[in-house]
């Protein structure tokens, strides 16, 4: 759904638009190949998201099969006002969006951001268990990354869930970002734990019936 023209048309500007099965999140890069002109093609999918993230080109090379191979880096992110045409291509009226100030302190703020590290190594940890790859250290994921940015960081590891990460991208306040983040975090921690289980008694009783 998109919303009718606001009367703060000097908030406002227009950008071309393109959509992507991977979503981009702000100040980080993506990785992707296009079909030559395919960027300029006319596509509009059914029910478009109304947030969105300016993608920023900074290397480009033409493949020999007709391709480009981009790299792209997020910048800031937008919410779709209403289209202003579709051809040759998408044509939006925009305005950027930015996270509000949160209502807890910044030492909440960071301990949040640290909760979320901590399930993302448990995370990393027992999956790598699982899947009978050597354990390492756990490093450090925040590599001393302020909440917000981390919080879009995070977002982007979960590779897979497409609309989980667009929902992240459209939330406008960092703790709430941080805690959806956790929850998710926690489930699959959990999860994985479960299933980690299983295969160490699925093996004990394969053991025992040798």
């Amino acid at each position: 759904m998109l919303y009718p023209i606001t009367p703060f048309v000097s908030l406002l500007l227009l950008l071309p638009l393109h959509f992507l099965s991977l979503n981009v999140f702000y100040s980080l890069k993506l990785i992707v190949r296009f079909r030559s002109l395919q960027i300029f093609e006319f596509r509009y999918p059914t029910g478009m998201a109304e947030v969105g993230c300016m993608g920023e080109v900074i290397k480009h090379e033409r493949l020999v099969d007709d391709q480009f191979f981009l790299i792209c880096k997020g910048q800031e992110r937008f919410h779709v006002i209403n289209l202003v045409r579709t051809k040759p291509y998408l044509i939006a009226r925009v305005t950027w969006l930015e996270d509000q100030p949160s209502g807890g302190s910044d030492d909440n703020l960071e301990g949040l951001a640290n909760e979320v590290e901590t399930y993302m190594k448990d995370v990393i940890c027992l999956s790598n268990q699982l899947n009978g790859k050597p354990e390492k250290e756990a490093q450090d994921l925040r590599t001393n990354m302020f909440p917000t940015p981390f919080s879009f960081f995070v977002g982007s590891t979960f590779v897979g869930a497409p609309k989980e990460q667009q929902a992240l991208l459209a939330l406008e306040d960092t703790t709430t970002r941080l805690k959806r983040e956790r929850e998710t975090l926690r489930n699959k921690a959990e999860g994985t734990e479960r299933k980690k289980e299983l295969g160490i008694s699925k093996a004990n009783q394969e053991m025992k019936h040798q």
